[in-house]
């Protein structure tokens, strides 16, 4: 979303990040029909759960004793979770495989506190193991789930739960066909040295057979939030003691609990089990891999629907004949509507989908998801699915120490309530989990493009299309003088893209479809305006004229709620985005436009209805044409990226702030900074990157604005008594002028200009048509469960394998950057869980241990678009505080673990930057003005008197490593990468003949030279060293540049700036502190506070 500033809401459903698995192998790029078949199932050699014939009802603190296996189980009906694939180096055998994930890992070394509250142990270093203070029978007691662990050796079991080593012979046989079919291709590092698996914590103290002291006042369980949750982990109350030792759960107090838990029906992300799930001494550790679970099923749970069972009692004491008239053919039991919720440190990572009517459940769905959170437990919350919101039935809690090691952990867990006792006698889960840290995964080792057999990144809904090309373009417009003289390793020279003119060309030259998807789109809009080709044309002109041609015109633009036009009576709406008047411009024409309102399914509450609708969007921005592709045949090319076609978006790589305020902006000024008296003031300089798809992957772009359209054009109330259906789009595979995705052309694999390109997107089924019905079958699809809802969070998935992979830098430029909440030192539980910040900071982390150099460049807007005094603006500015805090912290340890914190600064790795712009005086001068001149002190006559304004990041990308990129119209924040929240789609894309696998070196085609150009249009000027950017001379070098803008900027001395790229406002010490510029606490003309500030009540709008 472009501007946050909507009444706060909680979000009425969230998501776990349960990252659904990719069968291989992927459908062969460009060979297969699209929209994709659904995936096959997996055949039905898989390792079976225990069985249970008996089940003892008293409390256990481990797996029951069980026989096993069973001999009668179903085939498994899902998977869910992307499978990480690896890589090995060139050359690639034949039919090569790799042995499952070992269990020998780094272990840990030493132990460092935070937040005076848990020992935190790094996954780097030695761990002492625990002696056993007593000894241990089959099943020992605990109050509620694991409070100790058992001494193994490579493989033993506790009762039928047990743990399983792997060795490196690889002669173990494959169980879980197809999904280790590509597991049985990662490959684990050799180079880390192998210890025995971790032996079992000490027991726990004996504790009485009273239940547990819980407060008597109401508290909801789950808290309103996101799918990655705090670093609380399941424990309440306030830690406010510092502890050098493992943190003991009893010193902390305990949610409230009663015997039916009503969850809220906005927090399903965010999950706070209400009791304490252990009452020995807990370790909480790093977990920064890949979990990979299997939830199997369960047995003998409570029926929760009592209601329903109290009115079947009443009506069984009636006469027969009554009752079964009044019974009618409700002949079949009424109970739970089981489902599980995984979740760490309070996150949920994982869930499965509902079961209706069962107390025996069998799900056999698997979850391979990312983890990058300090955890003492994993919890599994067993729930019954109600219309609003759930009811916990019970919890299994697995000790993070437990499966440290890398072993498998599986069997039959008794479900235990806030009394340590099984919700009901008997009831069981039957699980599987294992943990792999990131260096065992090789899928990270290699960058991407490595090998032929590189199927870019898994768990998506659209494959790695290959074959195609594009066109990466900063801002809307540059100039033919705009100055460096790039060259690429090829010796060609780097040519810059015109985007909106591109736009406007391939409009124009467009023969039988234009689609178009936008926040906002304003007919209004002149695309191009540079002096030579000035184009009368406005955007309605251009599409009007096209749809006399006979070329189908649909525009799809989010509805805002808050703009109507009634009976004559008009609103703009709050968000400015000219929807209403796009759709009045074109009532009478041929040119076809569909307000599309960000709503909830039907199966949701009128509430949720109510407050999706109004606080999230439709923030997708696409332009579909067809083009020519020789022989007479035409082909899809789509642009996406940031860029909305709409006002206040046009603008240079010089962003001016004044010159053009009579020229090309005088019928385009755009600054929402300002209200009331805006004669003379500064316009908004905008920021901004795009990108142009020509190859298969544009018929991605393509299906999904299909998918859209259906959706939103579904006809409902009476509407749907029309006998006719809606023929709006173009059925192109009728329509044999028109390439298909087999068919287009595509770039030979030779050709050292073809790019890979992959689609992704943040949405969910309440946006789109042709989601499976079935969630079975759409996890086959890479979709994920949600609540009434299925969901594509690919984009996230991108990011986070992107970074993982990551070797030498990550350049980022987003509107936005709040993340990672579970581990910020205060409001854990805020719900922004997107993994994004703390696998940057990881990342660094990891490579400051192996003394090798890395680099993170974030570029950001110096406030969010708006009044930055505002509450929204400042609460926004806080959370970005807290995310930097966090990281700085994260890379500072890092540095002292190492004995580095005196020879390196955590900025020597991590910076952060926005972009401003100052002119002198100029024949810019606006004639005088018949408003009351705004008052002296007012931010309009300050930015007036100091003539500098910043320039307004709107950009949604990420480079890595000069060989791939990330560009769309996702922000890094928890709307954008949630898929529940905003709508939202980007692509990655890398050139194989440009990798580091490739040359061995450092890629110097497409992306070097697009990164190289924003540099020199931020920078003013091109270094050698930027040619280096993990270096620390680079670093240095561009901070300080940075620095020296700022005071450029801050000063009270009008000067031309040459460059625009300033430090970030914030002081950061040697040892990661954050804190505000001394002198410089506000933001210079128009104020607020720098660093943000907290004062209404908590919510989630701002994340």
């Amino acid at each position: 979303m472009d501007n946050y500033n909507n009444p706060s809401s909680s979000y009425p459903y969230g998501t776990g990040y349960g990252y659904p698995h990719v069968p291989s192998p992927y459908p062969i790029p460009n060979s297969a029909p699209y929209p994709p078949s659904a995936y096959p199932p997996p055949p039905s050699a898989y390792p079976p759960p225990p069985s249970s014939s008996y089940y003892n009802t008293t409390s256990h603190s481990g797996p029951l004793s069980y026989p096993y296996p069973p001999s009668n189980l179903p085939p498994p009906t899902s998977h869910s979770g992307p499978l990480e694939y690896s890589y090995p180096p060139h050359p690639y055998p034949p039919s090569q495989t790799y042995p499952p994930p070992q269990s020998a890992v780094p272990s840990p070394q030493s132990s460092f506190q935070h937040q005076g509250s848990f020992q935190y142990g790094s996954s780097h270093h030695h761990h002492q193991p625990y002696s056993p203070s007593e000894s241990y029978s089959n099943v020992p007691s605990r109050d509620s789930s694991f409070s100790g662990r058992y001494r193994q050796d490579s493989m033993s079991s506790v009762g039928s739960g047990y743990t399983e080593n792997y060795d490196n012979s690889g002669e173990k046989t494959s169980l879980y066909p197809p999904i280790d079919d590509l597991i049985s291709n990662v490959h684990i590092s050799d180079n880390a040295g192998t210890v025995p698996a971790s032996p079992p914590a000490p027991a726990a103290n004996s504790m009485s057979s009273s239940p547990m002291n819980l407060h008597t006042q109401s508290a909801k369980y789950e808290t309103e939030g996101n799918t990655y949750g705090n670093c609380k982990s399941s424990y309440s109350g306030k830690w406010d003691a510092s502890h050098s030792g493992p943190m003991d759960s009893t010193s902390h107090l305990a949610l409230s609990h009663s015997s039916s838990f009503i969850d809220s029906p906005h927090s399903q992300s965010l999950q706070v089990v209400p009791f304490s799930t252990s009452k020995g001494s807990l370790k909480v550790l790093l977990l920064h891999g890949n979990l990979d679970i299997w939830v199997y099923e369960a047995k003998n749970l409570p029926n929760m629907d009592m209601f329903h069972k109290t009115l079947g009692d009443m009506f069984s004491k009636l006469p027969g004949n009554m009752s079964s008239k009044i019974e009618g053919t409700m002949n079949h039991k009424i109970t739970s509507d089981p489902y599980v919720s995984i979740s760490v440190s309070s996150a949920v990572i994982g869930r499965t989908y509902v079961i209706s009517n069962s107390e025996d459940p069998v799900w056999m769905q698997r979850f391979y998801v990312p983890v990058a959170h300090y955890a003492a437990e994993v919890h599994f919350l067993v729930k019954d699915s109600d219309v609003v919101g759930s009811q916990l039935m019970g919890v299994v809690a697995i000790p993070v120490e437990q499966i440290y090691s890398g072993a498998k952990v599986q069997g039959f867990y008794p479900i235990l309530n806030s009394n340590g006792k099984p919700c009901k006698p008997g009831a069981v889960l039957s699980l599987s989990i294992q943990y792999t840290p990131i260096d065992n995964l090789s899928i990270y080792h290699h960058g991407v493009g490595a090998g032929p057999d590189y199927f870019g990144v898994p768990g998506t809904y659209f494959p790695l299309r290959k074959g195609g090309t594009v066109t990466l373009y900063q801002d809307a417009h540059v100039p033919d003088d705009f100055f460096p003289n790039l060259k690429l390793g090829n010796g060609r020279k780097y040519v810059q893209g015109k985007c909106w003119r591109d736009i406007f060309d391939a409009i124009r030259q467009a023969r039988r479809l234009v689609y178009i998807t936008g926040w906002s789109v304003w007919h209004q809009v002149r695309l191009v305006r540079d002096a030579d080709n000035a184009s009368v044309y406005t955007l309605g002109d251009l599409l009007k004229s096209k749809s006399q041609e006979g070329v189908r015109v649909l525009l799809l633009v989010w509805d805002d709620p808050t703009s109507r036009s009634i009976l004559g009576y008009k609103t703009d709406g709050v968000m400015q985005t000219h929807d209403e008047e796009t759709r009045r411009f074109f009532k009478h024409s041929s040119v076809q436009v569909l307000l599309c309102p960000r709503t909830a399914g039907k199966k949701h509450s009128w509430v949720k209805q109510r407050e999706v609708g109004t606080i999230y969007t439709h923030h997708q921005k696409t332009v579909i044409v067809d083009a020519d592709a020789g022989d007479n045949r035409r082909k899809i090319v789509a642009f996406l990226g940031g860029l909305d076609l709409c006002d206040g978006r046009y603008d240079t790589p010089q962003h001016p702030i004044f010159r053009t305020l009579r020229t090309v902006h005088s019928d385009d000024y755009h600054n929402p900074t300002f209200t009331g008296h805006l004669a003379g003031c500064p316009r908004e300089p905008w920021h901004d990157l795009h990108c142009k798809i020509d190859g298969p992957a544009a018929y991605d772009v393509l299906t999904n604005f299909e998918e859209r359209w259906l959706k939103a054009s579904k006809p409902h109330g009476i509407k749907k008594l029309k006998m006719s259906y809606d023929d709006s789009l173009l059925r192109i595979d009728r329509m044999p002028e028109i390439a298909g995705l087999m068919d287009t052309p595509c770039v030979s694999e030779y050709d050292p200009e073809g790019w890979h390109v992959q689609i992704f997107r943040s949405i969910d089924s309440n946006s789109v048509r042709k989601f499976p019905n079935d969630p079975k079958e759409a996890i086959s699809k890479n979709l994920m469960c949600g609540k009434n809802v299925l969901i594509d969070m690919s984009i996230h998935t991108a990011y986070v394998k992107a970074i993982r992979a990551a070797q030498h830098y990550i350049y980022i430029e987003n509107q936005y950057f709040i993340g990672s909440s579970y581990n910020w030192s205060a409001y854990r539980d805020l719900g922004a869980n997107n993994l994004i910040p703390m696998e940057i900071a990881l990342k660094i982390a990891d490579k400051i241990r192996a003394h090798e150099r890395f680099s993170a460049y974030v570029v950001i807007p110096m406030w969010p678009e708006g009044n930055p005094t505002g509450a929204a603006t400042q609460r926004i500015l806080f959370w970005q505080h807290k995310t930097m805090q966090m990281m700085y912290e994260t890379i500072y340890k890092a540095l002292v673990e190492v004995g580095l914190e005196d020879s390196f600064t955590p900025q020597d790795y991590l910076n952060f930057y926005c972009l401003g712009n100052r002119e002198v005086v100029g024949n810019d001068i606006s004639p005088p003005s018949t408003e009351s001149p705004a008052p002296a002190n007012s931010p309009q006559a300050l930015s007036q008197k100091n003539r500098r304004f910043m320039i307004y990041v709107h950009s949604k990308g990420m480079i890595v490593d000069d060989e791939f990129v990330i560009l769309g119209s996702a922000n890094i924040n928890q709307r954008s990468m949630e898929g529940t929240r905003d709508t939202e789609i980007a692509m990655g894309a890398y050139q194989p003949h440009h990798t580091w696998a490739r040359k061995s070196s450092n890629p110097q085609g497409q992306i070097y030279g697009y990164r190289m150009s924003l540099w020199a249009e931020h920078l003013g000027t091109i270094e050698d060293c930027f040619s280096r950017p993990e270096s620390v001379d680079c670093v240095r070098k561009v901070r300080s540049m940075g620095e020296a803008n700022w005071k450029q900027f801050a000063s009270d001395e009008v000067t031309e700036m040459k460059g625009h790229l300033m430090k970030y406002p914030v002081e950061v010490d040697r040892k990661g502190k954050v804190r505000s510029l001394p002198g410089c606490e506000s933001f210079p003309d128009v104020g607020g506070q720098i660093v943000g500030s907290f004062l209404a009540i908590q919510e989630n709008l701002t994340i």
